[in-house]
């Protein structure tokens, strides 16, 4: 057989040793800048080549620990934003770090043992599905939501993002390691060219056809009235400030000139940050009679969020004026919240279809979809962010938003005034800091019909779910043809 081209430039030049470490850290750096707080668009598409390149090159315990070892040198840097940012303890990053790795070592040493076997239309499938049903299950028992996902590393790329209307993130997760892997398919060792460009052809198409459908599905969802809303965060000190100080009381006065001012350009509703007040119930007159008058006087609607103390506990809590309906926020980050009461329904604005969420509930795609669901075509999601993940947690809501066909406002402290559309397009994104206070003011399209993932729920997640399983199984079984071994400069499995 002919040596190929990789062949000779692996005899002629490169060791195995050099190769190994080439592909370990090209994925890492491309991990490293394609996903994070703050990816570079298309970038994680390009992640898993290297070590996918390696895969059918190598034995399976050196491609398993350069794929490893990728992913966690790609994401460490997440380990400051957890401990200094978040103040976690370690055994979150930990889990997170250490379990990815593991976990994206074992996709790509499945693909590997597929490859090999010559079944290369499930090594394709398999590896992209197996991540999918990690992350999803991830999302249903790890305490953080969808958090951990790299989808929302295209969140800026409108065509990608609207799949989420079909499949949820968890197709684009899928995508993201799907189109690699068939074009590392394609470049194996011993793969006839014909049918590796059909497995290439056929990854295409699906792709093509996925992004089609879901901008097809996303403009049909997105038929609702336009709504002007305005985005409030007000300067403060540092922490969450207590109504009933010359702090408090300047920020309600600032809070009520911003009203005006956005009531003059038209605004039908206007939402202010998480927490920016601290209130006891006794003292929340000091906040209600102040907005409830100039809601009233500009026939404009309010919500502001705070720390409420109640009599069973402090929440979380965004409250929507005129007629003081109260929301307490049903996610709570952990650590950081835990001296905090959970909320345990979601509220809607009287008269209206606008639905109360804050910062963290918009990890949650359930939560969002059940909102949609029970006729909410706005969520109202006062935020507070830590500087550092301003695009990072404001593009989940572009998720939220894609996925569920439903318009978000979401005014985060220390990171973004962002407005979403119910398509996942931004219509308006402003920085925010302590120092001054920031507006912004958007037209946003809300709900039209309900999206097919809003129907269906995580349909995609489970079919990753089968798939993992069954390319598994084929794994398993004997190979459908000769496999091609690794050289034999390398060690073997």
């Amino acid at each position: 057989m002919r040596e190929g081209f990789s062949g000779r430039i692996e005899r002629r030049w490169l060791g195995p040793s050099t190769i190994w470490l080439v592909a370990t850290i090209g994925s890492a750096v491309l991990w490293s800048i394609g996903t994070g707080l703050h990816p570079i668009p298309g970038i994680a598409l390009l992640a898993p080549l290297p070590v996918l390149w390696l895969a059918p090159r190598q034995s399976a315990s050196v491609v398993y620990a350069a794929a490893a070892l990728s992913w966690f040198g790609g994401n460490a840097r997440y380990w400051s934003y957890f401990i200094d940012t978040l103040d976690q303890p370690a055994t979150i990053p930990v889990i997170l770090l250490v379990g990815g790795a593991l976990t994206f070592g074992a996709c790509i040493a499945l693909f590997r043992k597929l490859l090999i076997q010559g079944r290369f239309g499930w090594a394709v499938l398999a590896l992209p599905a197996l991540w999918t049903s990690v992350e999803f299950l991830v999302s249903m028992v790890g305490g953080i939501g969808a958090w951990w996902s790299i989808a929302y590393s295209q969140a800026e790329v409108a065509a990608i993002v609207r799949v989420a209307s079909i499949t949820g993130v968890w197709g684009i997760s899928f995508l993201l390691l799907a189109v690699p892997s068939a074009v590392a398919a394609l470049m194996a060792p011993g793969i006839r060219t014909a049918r590796g460009l059909t497995v290439v052809g056929v990854a295409a198409g699906a792709v093509i056809v996925a992004i089609g459908a879901g901008q097809w599905c996303s403009e049909a969802a997105s038929g609702g009235p336009v709504t002007r809303v305005g985005l409030v965060a007000v300067a403060q000190p540092p922490m969450y400030v207590p109504v009933a100080t010359p702090d408090g009381a300047r920020m309600i006065t600032e809070a009520v000139a911003a009203v005006d001012q956005l009531a003059d350009q038209g605004a039908e509703v206007i939402v202010f940050t998480e927490k920016a007040w601290h209130a006891r119930q006794s003292e929340l007159w000091l906040l209600r009679d102040p907005l409830s008058a100039v809601a009233a006087r500009r026939g404009v609607h309010l919500v502001v969020g705070l720390e409420l103390e109640q009599p069973n506990g402090t929440v979380n809590a965004a409250i929507a004026y005129p007629g003081e309906t109260v929301y307490a926020k049903r996610f709570l980050v952990p650590g950081l919240e835990s001296s905090l009461q959970p909320g345990t329904t979601s509220v809607r604005i009287p008269g209206r279809s606008w639905a109360l969420a804050i910062c963290f509930d918009l990890d949650r795609p359930a939560l969002v979809r059940q909102n949609r669901t029970d006729g909410a075509t706005l969520i109202l999601a006062p935020a507070l962010d830590f500087t550092v993940d301003h695009w990072l947690h404001s593009r989940m809501a572009v998720l939220r938003a894609a996925e569920s066909g439903i318009a978000i406002a979401r005014p985060a402290q220390l990171g973004e005034l962002v407005a979403v559309d119910a398509q996942g397009a931004v219509q308006a994104s402003v920085r925010t800091d302590l120092t001054e206070t920031r507006m912004a003011l958007a037209d946003i399209r809300t709900a039209g019909d309900r999206t097919p993932y809003v129907r269906w729920g995580d349909w995609f997640a489970g079919l990753s779910i089968m798939l993992a399983v069954a390319g598994g199984l084929a794994a398993l079984r004997r190979p459908v043809a000769q496999p091609r071994r690794p050289r034999e400069s390398v060690d073997q499995s």
